[in-house]
């Protein structure tokens, strides 16, 4: 690495909130537009309507809570499990929660992809030097552990890779598997793995870089006093440059003591 100038990690901090925020958004709006296109709100709808259905039939509330359960004489219980056992077992409450599963999943998946694409990959990639709009704001950039500028491979495993894929992608799937009762607590001890290493590697590592940083080789700096090159052979020539010149001062210096 050549004259490093790491970014302020309040900077670092305020244009990643700011980045955050503007993620949000835009997923947010992706995701509204993903779940009218795939009829999200018509299968919700459908299974509200069988909840309300043997609801109904037998006299029963589903959204009953521990405590409502466990005030229950005996037979208001053995009617309540007898409502679930009837709605458990009906083929099409599966099929619509399959569903509702399968589409949240495809809903959250593209909205987070087409979001980081569009301001983690496509934004950096016009302002070059790997600034998204909050780093732009905060005067912060990216370039590679060596002081030379990003290239598009490079931004892309960063985003798509590292951000979108390890960081995001896989503990939001395990959080939606765990709210779905597909995965328990080893996907919340994953979940916390993952955030242990994230603040691990940014506190102990000299260059505060987490894991999509280190998958890309990448660095995080401060624009207004850091150099990025090029090329590697515009940095060689640039070290070549200053090795003359102080070669040069040096021989200055030993003439004038003669």
């Amino acid at each position: 690495m050549y004259d490093l100038q790491k970014a302020n990690m309040w900077k670092r901090i305020s244009a990643a909130l700011c980045d955050i925020i503007l993620l949000a958004i835009v997923v947010v709006g992706m995701a509204f537009l993903l779940s009218t296109v795939l009829g999200y709100d018509t299968y919700y709808e459908r299974l509200e309507a069988s909840y309300d259905k043997y609801e109904a039939e037998f006299g029963v509330s589903f959204d009953a809570t521990s405590a409502e359960l466990s005030a229950m004489s005996d037979d208001e219980r053995a009617l309540f499990e007898t409502a679930t056992k009837a709605l458990s077992d009906d083929s099409d409450v599966q099929y619509t929660l399959g569903m509702l599963f399968n589409l949240t999943l495809i809903i959250i998946t593209f909205s987070i992809l087409l979001a980081y694409l569009l301001l983690e990959f496509l934004v950096p990639l016009l302002f070059r030097n790997g600034q998204t709009l909050g780093k732009k704001v905060f005067g912060v950039g990216v370039m590679r552990e060596d002081g030379v500028r990003l290239s598009a491979v490079q931004l892309f495993a960063r985003t798509v890779l590292g951000k979108y894929t390890l960081e995001t992608m896989l503990p939001s799937l395990i959080v939606i598997m765990i709210l779905f009762g597909v995965m328990g607590i080893f996907g919340t001890v994953i979940v916390l793995l993952l955030l242990g290493v994230q603040l691990v590697m940014f506190f102990a590592t000299k260059t505060n870089s987490v894991i999509h940083d280190k998958l890309a080789r990448t660095v995080t700096v401060d624009m207004a006093s850091q150099m990025i090159f090029d090329s590697p052979e515009e940095l060689l020539a640039y070290k070549k440059r200053i090795h003359e010149e102080q070669a040069q001062s040096s021989a200055d210096d030993g003439r004038l003591i003669k």
